[in-house]
């Protein structure tokens, strides 16, 4: 099993370090191709300048690109990195704000907008956003200014922000405390039989691919993953559902629907980009065809928000319309079902 997975930040080095164990049952691979299924964002342009400049180990010694990793090597990797002054500009990018007030606010991300700043996103995304917009935000355990949860850079949707530390630490609490509410519609291959059920299963990294998450359902490994599922329509080899996250961990709802075997439609990380149900008819894989290019990401969106007010006690809960690259997708699939019966 890969471990010692870190990715050590810092300004006097400007380099991210990461490090992992090949597990007993890995392939010979070259190890630039072994890093670039392990590190998110990474390219093989950054791999090989790592190479270039002696920054990737295994056991210890300097290797070349082509150095084929073996079971139970251990390998590390130095990439370059912007030191952190850098990642935290403020930059006049438009933003979709649902409310406002002195403490938060709430915002719906469009789908492609990478949260926080991070490897291989140094600009652009929705902190980029919120330092034009406010500025003075605090900062969480991970140094990400306002963050009390977030949302993949596919996924569509609501988002909570702190304006001050009183706030972060109220909201933080609720996440933690499982109070908050969060409604997610997802369009999921295959007909889901149940109308609505339960998932279970505790999350971790995928020990092959770290870039995945895994469910462990025996619950040895990982963190507590909780969510309820409900049917909201059948479209033939697709169905449309509503999760409610009763935790919030990474990848959650896609790894938890991919366990049940329903992987999100297009969500190329967990094979949802591809045709896991229908019939083998050229016409059809046209249409599957044209409903990627149409909702060209994951079909999953945070459609509703609520929590208690940090200050004033009250109940917030926030909805926002499903956008309209997954509602053309839907309309595509509920005709295709309405005539292909």
């Amino acid at each position: 099993m890969q471990s010692n997975d870190t990715a050590d930040w810092s300004d006097d080095e400007l380099f991210e370090h990461h490090s992992f164990i090949a597990s007993k049952g890995q392939d010979p691979l070259r190890v630039d191709k072994f890093l670039l299924n392990f590190i998110e964002y990474a390219t093989r342009n950054k791999i090989q300048q790592a190479a270039k400049s002696g920054h990737i180990w295994v056991n210890g010694s300097i290797v070349k690109q082509n150095y084929k990793v073996k079971p139970g090597d251990e390998v590390k990797v130095l990439l370059e990195h912007p030191p952190h002054e850098f990642l935290l500009v403020p930059e006049d990018i438009p933003l979709d704000i649902v409310y406002e007030d002195d403490v938060l606010l709430v915002v719906n991300k469009p789908a492609g907008m990478v949260v926080h700043p991070g490897h291989g996103n140094y600009s652009g995304t929705l902190i980029n956003a919120l330092l034009h917009h406010i500025q003075d935000l605090p900062v969480n355990s991970n140094e990400r200014p306002g963050l009390v949860h977030r949302i993949d850079k596919d996924t569509s949707g609501l988002l909570v922000v702190a304006k001050t530390e009183a706030a972060m630490t109220h909201l933080a609490k609720q996440f933690f405390d499982k109070t908050s509410e969060r409604e997610y519609i997802a369009m999921v291959w295959g007909n889901v039989e149940d109308d609505e059920g339960t998932i279970e299963g505790n999350i971790a990294r995928n020990p092959k691919n770290r870039l995945q998450m895994q469910v462990f359902p025996e619950g040895d490994e990982g963190k507590e993953a909780v969510t309820h599922y409900k049917v909201l329509e059948r479209l033939g080899y697709v169905t449309l559902v509503s999760c409610k996250l009763e935790t919030g961990r990474t990848h959650q709802i896609r790894v938890h629907m991919k366990y049940i075997g329903h992987t999100l439609f297009n969500d190329e990380r967990y094979g949802g980009d591809k045709i896991l149900k229908g019939t083998t008819f050229t016409k059809y894989k046209q249409f599957v065809d044209n409903a990627f290019k149409l909702l060209p990401r994951q079909a999953l969106h945070a459609k509703t928000l609520g929590f208690i007010h940090p200050v004033t006690g009250e109940q917030m809960r926030f909805d926002s319309e499903i956008p309209t690259d997954m509602v053309q997708c839907i309309e595509k699939w509920r005709h295709y079902s309405k005539h292909s019966q």
